[in-house]
């Protein structure tokens, strides 16, 4: 089978070109530098209690930023990302829709337009007035860049990318592929750049949902067609980028795959050598660790190009931890007690770390993980640092990932023509401010729906029982009491509440 051949385009080529001859902004305001995670639970990181390696990096910027221990993003990573790039709830399907993903999976790239005409042909795009998170920087003139997993939903297209308001892309766009490191193309702008000795039609596909066995460890080991490791492509990119764009005023998104399913060339030096952790752990472990090292290589980069002090860094992930090193008798799907021999439902019987046999505590002691409604599914790290700029401490206050658009909008001095679900976290971050206690957040998942107010209530469907269950999470941040036979009157309220967000329908808010 032929492959279709384009020669790519390098970072410092044409594109820059066209981007500065239509004159980018020189610098008004600061760069903003996202960091965006791949299923990255708080308790991976050693800020959060991590026992088994260091996050240093990553670590240093909670301590000297802004951090919040009540920031929620959505269950799933598709919808975490279409909410965050539109700043609306992704309880309602009125904004986006998700396609499904895969439709890249082809060595050749042969298909591609195809797939892309039906795509475009059946997306929902926010009306023209209506910005999404690149297109807020650049009604302020800015250079936007979005380099790793991109796009919104489970497969973007190009011209989606463009339609954004994205100046320049590079990566996957499609999720599915996103889960291999090893991939044969990637697109770049309007390109589809081949990556030479990658030849794996799956990308050299990480393991996330095969229990570890022999067979399983030799594939993953073997590196027949799996040369270039995508990670190490973007943050080169990124590098590249900084350098290029250091006297302009530029929003970069570094969107990393890591630290997904497990899949890496070697292990980290912090962890070969653990007596604690099995090979699988390990690898896993080694890519967290290679994660924070790629943050400190940013940050290193700003220091070295004299940017640190004019560039906000956001850190988040799209959604809670995910179990990416099942092993039998370890820990293993269906998840369960593993002294009992009970398996979870969530509801009457919930997935916590200590019981289910997570090494790693991944969900910091929090009930379930990613597609739940549950805190460990949906509670995320999120971090704001410049330095000598915020007011460096912990908020307690409950936020969403869809209010980051609005935040960064009221930054620059964007004035929004439509209003968006999120609110702006700016006057916390800057004066240390509070919101509102009324002041509610919502979040789908394959559960059902759920919505946490700021005064510490939070009520979540369960679609599969057609059953609500009440928590006061200030008090009770496992969710271990479902209290909502002792408080009828306030579970009717956000029952009432919810639907409403859910376009009058709960079911609406529960992902099929």
């Amino acid at each position: 089978m032929c492959k279709k051949i384009i020669i790519n385009i390098l970072i410092s080529s044409a594109f820059f070109f066209t981007v500065q001859a239509a004159g980018a902004a020189d610098k008004k305001h600061p760069n903003v530098l996202f960091i965006y995670a791949n299923d990255m639970g708080k308790g991976l990181l050693s800020a959060y209690g991590q026992k088994h390696f260091t996050t240093p990096h990553i670590d240093s910027l909670i301590h000297h930023g802004v951090s919040f221990n009540y920031a929620f993003g959505g269950s799933s990573s598709a919808h975490a990302r279409a909410s965050l790039l539109t700043g609306y709830r992704d309880c309602s399907k009125q904004k986006w829709r998700i396609s499904r993903g895969g439709v890249y999976i082809k060595e050749d790239s042969i298909d591609i337009h195809e797939q892309e005409d039906f795509i475009n042909g059946n997306s929902i795009l926010l009306p023209e007035n209506d910005l999404y998170l690149p297109q807020v920087f650049g009604k302020a003139g800015y250079v936007t860049a979005q380099i790793g997993m991109l796009g919104l939903g489970n497969t973007s297209t190009r011209q989606q990318m463009f339609q954004h308001g994205w100046d320049y892309f590079y990566g996957y766009l499609d999720h599915m592929r996103s889960q291999g490191y090893y991939p044969t193309f990637l697109f770049e702008n309007s390109l589809i750049e081949m990556i030479e000795g990658n030849t794996r039609i799956d990308c050299g596909r990480g393991y996330a949902y095969e229990t570890e066995n022999e067979a399983i460890y030799h594939d993953r080991w073997n590196m027949e067609g799996k040369k270039v490791y995508s990670p190490d492509l973007f943050i080169k990119k990124t590098v590249e980028f900084m350098r290029e764009f250091k006297d302009k005023s530029f929003f970069l998104m570094y969107s990393t795959p890591l630290p997904g399913p497990a899949s890496i060339p070697a292990l980290h030096p912090e962890v070969a050598n653990s007596e604690e952790l099995t090979q699988i752990e390990k690898e896993f472990a080694s890519m967290m660790k290679l994660l924070d090292d790629h943050v400190g290589v940013i940050m290193s980069e700003l220091r070295s190009l004299g940017l640190e002090k004019n560039t906000i860094v956001v850190i988040a992930s799209d959604n809670g931890h995910d179990i990416c090193y099942l092993q039998e008798n370890r820990i293993d799907r269906p998840f369960r007690n593993m002294k009992t021999g009970e398996v979870f439902d969530d509801s009457y019987s919930k997935y916590y770390s200590d019981k289910a046999g997570d090494i790693f505590n991944g969900n910091m002691g929090l009930a379930g993980l990613k597609r739940s409604n549950l805190n460990g599914g949906i509670n995320i790290p999120l971090v704001f640092y410049r330095e000598g700029e915020l007011k460096r401490g912990i908020s307690e206050e409950v936020v969403s990932g869809y209010d980051i658009l609005p935040t960064l909008a009221d930054l620059l001095g964007i004035k929004l023509k439509t209003k968006k679900d999120g609110v702006s976290l700016l006057p916390i971050l800057t004066k240390g401010r509070k919101l509102s206690k009324n002041r509610f957040v919502t979040a789908s998942s394959y559960e059902g729906p759920a919505i946490i107010v700021n005064d510490g209530w939070k009520l979540r469907y369960f679609a599969s029982l057609k059953k609500y269950e009440l928590y006061d999470i200030r008090k009770d941040p496992e969710e271990k009491y479902d209290v909502i036979l002792r408080f009828p009157d306030k579970a009717e309220e956000l029952k009432k509440l919810l639907t409403e967000q859910c376009d009058g329908n709960v079911e609406n808010g529960t992902i099929f």
